[in-house]
């Protein structure tokens, strides 16, 4: 596997894992874009979301710099919305194992994009402020901790959800 060394205080990065955290970042700003649909809504808060990454400190900047767009999950919108705040969890617990310095920055970045992009088309919509407190909830220690060993497998949209027990399949 490759590893990346972007920052001095970086310690070696796996392809998978350095996807893993832009993957949890990308799809961060994306469910919350996604709480609050509308076609000219999506155009500011996909602007924000990018605006805020490109004014992150340098060590964030080199930890989503680094690749293309990342694949988002796949699956029912539960499916996608777990696999995001998993991701998150598993960020940031690789990140204060392997880069404690860069951990609390990534975790101010990804709060302060959710926020903006939430406040880019007039106002926090209700649905917006629970994704973001999923994130919130996600990107804390006991967030990091119950996505420890987890690594967000990506599930076909085809299966249901082990959270839901299989209810996703009952509604479809």
């Amino acid at each position: 596997m490759t590893e990346h060394t972007d920052t001095p205080h970086q310690s070696a990065l796996t392809e998978d894992e350095h996807g893993t955290i832009r993957r949890a970042a990308f799809g961060a700003i994306a469910l919350v874009s996604k709480a609050d649909p509308g076609f000219f809504a999506m155009f500011k808060e996909s602007m924000a979301g990018s605006k805020a990454f490109q004014e992150a400190p340098e060590a964030v900047q080199a930890l989503l710099r680094e690749g293309g767009f990342p694949t988002p999950p796949t699956g029912s919108p539960e499916q996608v919305e777990q696999a995001v705040l998993s991701d998150l969890g598993a960020s940031l617990q690789l990140l204060q194992a392997k880069s404690p310095t860069e951990a609390a920055g990534f975790r101010d970045v990804i709060l302060e994009a959710a926020d903006r992009v939430a406040n880019a088309s007039d106002g926090v919509a209700p649905q917006e402020q629970a994704i973001i407190d999923k994130i919130r909830r996600a990107l804390s220690s006991d967030g990091a901790r119950a996505a420890e060993g987890s690594s967000a497998p990506q599930q076909p949209a085809d299966q249901s959800s082990p959270a839901t027990g299989g209810a996703l399949d009952d509604q479809r």
